[in-house]
């Protein structure tokens, strides 16, 4: 199954709101976890923060997803609570090429 990049960037000083809806964005994305063995599905395969330079913010997010379609990652970006929420300023989802880890 092919591979997807999802590269976040969050709204200048959004740190708050990002906070605020930590939780319910760690659910989702633990959820689609969860249900990457059902056909159509997503899985995640690595997910984290994005961090400015001297490592004391969170400013982004980055994900890789496996897929049947770009189509299942934008589905997937659309209903996370960051997208819904305000907290991404751009998204941009790319298909992947695996070389290397």
């Amino acid at each position: 199954m092919p591979l997807f990049a999802i590269h976040a960037l969050d709204h200048q000083n959004a740190l708050p709101l990002r906070l605020e809806h930590y939780a319910a964005h760690r659910a989702y994305v633990e959820s689609a976890e969860a249900g990457g063995s059902r056909p159509g599905a997503i899985r995640v395969v690595l997910s984290g923060p994005l961090q400015s330079d001297d490592g004391e913010m969170m400013i982004g997010s980055l994900f890789i997803i496996e897929a049947e379609s770009q189509a299942q990652v934008a589905a997937f970006t659309a209903g996370d609570p960051f997208t819904i929420q305000g907290v991404w300023a751009t998204v941009t989802i790319a298909r992947f090429h695996k070389r290397k880890g």
